[in-house]
């Protein structure tokens, strides 16, 4: 039975999803799998079994990614799984931060006890004009699964789009609107934009990026979005640009003590995933890679080990490697394992970490394995049939 362990509650449509070999267990000292959401495990002790841990969403800041590739737990999240409910909420921000539907909202609620509020509110209702997004320019950074999306919902909305990410990968250059203007500097997308938000993760060289320096190549008036970190945003330097109008408004799903208190700032705690169907679908694709890396060895959206997939076995036996990605490696494992025939054979990278899958005519015995455990560089061996 492989124990699992859930650090957070996890939506019951993914959890009737693990196999009846799978069991739950309240110990996080005896898993083998954990689901996590947004508890922090930076603190946690990993024990000697823990094969994996799947996040139950996109960012993983509060699982310790080195730590667990230097002991060959591999760390799985879920990437676009979330990104509908986050495109809404971003819509949502640049409506609110476009017309002052707060402020009047407020204002019925303040003039409720009004018997003649059906009067009044037609002189009020000026205090709270504001703009259209229709004919106006958004710029995206970043257009992985959240920023496509948002890009194409943007352009049904009448909006010109323009977007940067040098990593933009083939599926979502095919899934983005042909009217979206792909450009190859965030100085370009500064440079023209009505509203700019920001789908990047969180990288030493995106912390603070949206600062005084990249602010100052905007235009006046300035909307700035924020659905992604807290820290890449200065929240110093967005604090002068609102208190002098170059920017108009900053929505955010990230507040903190200073931001929470800013004039200016629309906020919100941290929804963009908070619906039924994102938790539904972060869940489904979670306990799907945790199960299948488990029972078949393949690796599929992990944040620091690489992509390796070879279905499932229908050979005698098939062993994984985790190492590290040095040279040499893959000869030293074909020489330990030369008595047996290696019917298939997938190796991958991802920095200093490698990932090797091989299917065999054989089942391998137990002093194989240890062979291949005394490799120089070779982290954990499994034996997955």
């Amino acid at each position: 039975m492989i124990k699992v362990n859930c650090l957070n509650p996890i939506a019951k449509v993914g959890m009737s999803l693990l196999p009846d070999t799978f069991g739950t267990t309240g110990e996080f000292s005896e898993a083998e799998a954990v689901l996590v959401r947004s508890a922090s495990m930076h603190e946690l002790e990993l024990p000697d079994s823990l094969l994996a841990v799947a996040r139950a969403g996109a960012g993983t800041n509060n699982i310790p990614l080195d730590k667990c590739a230097e002991n060959g737990i591999v760390v799985f999240n879920t990437p676009g799984a979330n990104a509908n409910g986050v495109k809404e909420l971003v819509i949502a921000g640049m409506l609110l931060a476009s017309r002052d539907i707060r402020g009047g909202m407020q204002w019925v609620s303040d003039n409720k006890a009004d018997e003649s509020i059906n009067k009044t509110m037609e002189k009020a209702k000026s205090k709270f004009a504001g703009t259209e997004i229709k004919g106006k320019t958004l710029g995206i950074i970043g257009l992985g699964a959240i920023g496509v999306l948002v890009a194409n919902a943007a352009c049904s909305l009448g909006m010109k789009v323009v977007g940067c990410d040098p990593y933009l990968s083939v599926q979502n250059a095919l899934n983005l609107s042909n009217e979206v203007t792909i450009v190859k500097s965030n100085a370009e997308v500064y440079a023209v934009s009505d509203f700019i938000t920001i789908h990047v993760p969180l990288l030493d060289d995106t912390k603070g990026m949206i600062n005084k320096a990249s602010i100052s190549m905007m235009k006046d008036g300035v909307i700035i979005l924020n659905y992604a970190r807290d820290l890449l945003v200065n929240d110093n330097d967005m604090a002068e640009a609102l208190e002098s109008g170059k920017v108009r408004k900053y929505v955010t799903d990230f507040p903190n003590a200073k931001t929470a208190n800013m004039n200016n700032v629309i906020a919100f705690p941290h929804l963009g995933a908070s619906t039924e169907e994102s938790e539904d679908n972060c869940a489904v694709m979670a306990v799907k890679e945790i199960v299948d890396y488990i029972e078949n060895g393949n690796i599929k959206n992990s944040v620091n080990y690489p992509a390796c997939d070879m279905g499932k076995c229908n050979k005698a036996g098939r062993i994984a490697v985790l190492h590290k990605n040095v040279p040499n490696t893959i000869s030293q494992f074909t020489s330990a394992i030369a008595h047996i025939n290696i019917s298939d054979m997938t190796n991958k990278s991802k920095g200093n970490y490698g990932y090797t899958m091989m299917d065999l005519d054989d089942k391998i015995d137990n002093d194989t394995v240890a062979k291949i455990q005394a490799i120089n560089g070779v982290i954990k061996v499994r034996v997955i049939k």
